[in-house]
């Protein structure tokens, strides 16, 4: 027992050593080589698990940053934060596979190595009713869930994100029911039925958890999936 206590003092100390050298950026490649992104943080996205895995611009931008670097995220930025950006941005503006993220009011920033988003099937059975805020993306630019007026966020695989086109729009109220995170980052849903009502359901099947690693984790800017291609553009106006 002795022993127990010691070894994990000893990783808790290493880790509250290492968190803020982290938490200034390292690594072999440059992230200010490319496009920069600024605004205001607006919310946490979070995994059905409670993981932050990123976070919505006030100015409508999502940033994606893989949940692994999650606790080194809520050190450099929280929610209201300016914050600057670096990273490759989808065609049409909306989604940021952010390789760096800096704080602007304390200059501190992390790096982000690689990029991956997965779906994790568990946690406590959640529903929820609303009227549709903002469409979410993976790290290849498809639509992948959205956030409701309320603040709950729902997620989905892409291929059945891109087949419910027709309810998934800013503006639709739906209803959906699966499993997920209630906590203090606020609530995520990862669908099992979504429908305009709950009359009117359609059911996802989660994905088979082999295929998880093949299907959906994101390589940093080498390799996107196949989906639309991610490309940098020019710098984006700070939101407000």
């Amino acid at each position: 027992m002795a022993f127990f206590k010691t070894t994990l003092l000893a990783a808790t100390a290493s880790v509250g050593l290492a968190l803020p050298a982290f938490a200034q950026g390292a690594g072999p490649f440059d992230p200010n080589q490319l496009p920069a992104v600024s605004g205001r943080v607006s919310t946490y996205t979070i995994t059905p698990r409670g993981d932050v895995d990123g976070f919505l611009l006030a100015n409508g931008i999502e940033v994606l940053v893989p949940p692994f670097d999650s606790t080194a995220l809520v050190y450099v930025i929280r929610p209201g934060d300016s914050v600057t950006v670096h990273g490759l941005r989808t065609r049409n503006g909306a989604m940021v596979a952010a390789m760096s993220v800096t704080n602007d009011a304390t200059h501190a920033s992390i790096t982000v190595e690689r990029l991956r988003r997965g779906h994790h099937w568990f946690g406590q059975t959640l529903q929820a009713a609303g009227v549709i805020k903002t469409i979410l993306h993976d790290p290849s630019g498809r639509e992948n869930g959205v956030v409701l007026a309320d603040g709950t966020q729902v997620r989905l695989p892409p291929h059945d994100a891109a087949r419910m086109t027709d309810i998934l729009a800013i503006g639709k109220k739906i209803t959906v029911k699966g499993m997920g995170y209630q906590g203090p980052l606020g609530r995520m849903i990862a669908a099992r039925s979504i429908g305009p009502d709950s009359e009117h359901m359609t059911e996802i099947r989660p994905p088979h958890p082999r295929s998880l690693g093949e299907k959906w984790r994101q390589h940093g800017p080498h390799r996107f999936g196949d989906g639309p291609q991610a490309s940098p553009v020019g710098p984006s106006p700070s939101g407000g």
